[in-house]
């Protein structure tokens, strides 16, 4: 079983920068797709990014594409999530997850993932 705990989020103005982390413990996430998602109050939960299990592949949001960045680092079990130009809709709350197919290479927008992390909140201010 897998543990994910998100941490980095804080209170910024619009144009400002965060970075996300995602720890991971319990299992190595060497072999594993990292993703990103985020839920807005009164909004369903959307995909952020992901990033597949040796890096090699990254996906974005069409409303993300171009201002953050996904990435990770297996050798401290986490994976990160860059956000710059930050906009007032990018106010979420950011989950991190993770599959458990390993070493799954089909497109990054068909996995299933099956671990959560509880979330950090990330507030733009305009």
């Amino acid at each position: 079983q897998v543990q994910l705990v998100e941490s980095g989020g804080d209170l910024v103005q619009a144009g400002g920068s965060l970075r996300l982390s995602c720890a991971a413990s319990g299992r190595s996430i060497m072999r594993y797709a990292m993703a990103w998602f985020r839920q807005a109050p009164g909004r369903e939960r959307e995909f952020v990014s992901a990033i597949n299990w040796s890096g090699s592949s990254t996906d974005y949001a069409a409303s993300v594409r171009g201002r953050f960045s996904i990435s990770r680092d297996n050798a401290e079990n986490t994976a990160y999530l860059q956000m710059n130009s930050l906009k007032p809709e990018d106010t979420a709350v950011y989950y991190c997850a993770t599959n458990s197919v390993g070493f799954y290479s089909g497109p990054l927008f068909l996995v299933e993932y099956d671990y959560w992390g509880q979330g950090t909140q990330v507030t733009v201010s305009s």
